[in-house]
C-alpha cells in the first residue's frame, strides 16, 4: 500500500523501536512523514457523522426514478433496433400506454415489412434486368444505393425517436400514427 502523504514511499520500523501504547506490534511498517495513522492505531479518531452528508437538493434528477425501466425517448430510440423490441414495446404493459413508443414501434414493423417487399420486388427486377448487359450492371450498381437509403432512413428514425419527435417516414409513417391512435 501507498502512503499519501510522503509520495507512496513507506519505511520499514523494526518492532523494537516502536514505543509500547503507539501501536500493535505487528504493525512493522510507519510512516516517515505526517500521514493518517493506521486504523488499528487505538488513537485513530473514528469518522464524525457517519460517512458524507448527503446532497444538496435529493437525487439528481432528469431521468426515470430507479425501477421505472426506460424512459419513453430512450423506448422510442430502441424499439427501432430490429423488430423484436418494437413487438415487445407493443405488447408491454407500461410502454404499449405511451404514444411516442407506440408510434416509433408500429412505424419499426411497417418500415422493415416495407423493406422486405422493396427488396423481393428489387430481386425479382434485377434478375430480369441483369440478362441485358448494360443495363444489367446499371441495376446491380443500384442495390448498394438501395441498402444506403435504408441505413440512413433508419439512423434518423433512430435519432428522431430519441430526441422525442414523431418523425413520419412517407406513407407509413402516416399509417403508424393513424393506428398509434386508435389504441
Amino acid at each position: 500500500m501507498e502512503n499519501p502523504s510522503n509520495g507512496g514511499e513507506w519505511q520499514h520500523v523494526p518492532s523494537s523501536d516502536l514505543s509500547a501504547g503507539s501501536a500493535p506490534a505487528s504493525n512493522v511498517y510507519a510512516s516517515s512523514g505526517s500521514g493518517y495513522p493506521p486504523p488499528n492505531d487505538p488513537n485513530y479518531p473514528p469518522p464524525q457523522g457517519g460517512g458524507y452528508p448527503p446532497p444538496q437538493g435529493g437525487p439528481p434528477q432528469g431521468g426515470p426514478p430507479p425501477g421505472d425501466g426506460l424512459s419513453p425517448t430512450a423506448a422510442a430510440a430502441l424499439a427501432y433496433v430490429t423488430i423484436i423490441p418494437a413487438i415487445i414495446f407493443l405488447v408491454m404493459d407500461p410502454y404499449k400506454r405511451i404514444a411516442l413508443v407506440r408510434f416509433h414501434s408500429l412505424q419499426c414493423l411497417f418500415f422493415a415489412a416495407a423493406a422486405f417487399v422493396i427488396d423481393i420486388v428489387a430481386v425479382i427486377i434485377l434478375h430480369i434486368l441483369s440478362h441485358i448487359p448494360v443495363l444489367g450492371c446499371a441495376v446491380i450498381l443500384l442495390w448498394p444505393l438501395i441498402g444506403l437509403a435504408y441505413l440512413g432512413a433508419w439512423i434518423l428514425c433512430v435519432f428522431k425517436a430519441s430526441k422525442g419527435e414523431y418523425f413520419k417516414l412517407p406513407i407509413i409513417g402516416d399509417l403508424a400514427l393513424k393506428m398509434s391512435q386508435q389504441v
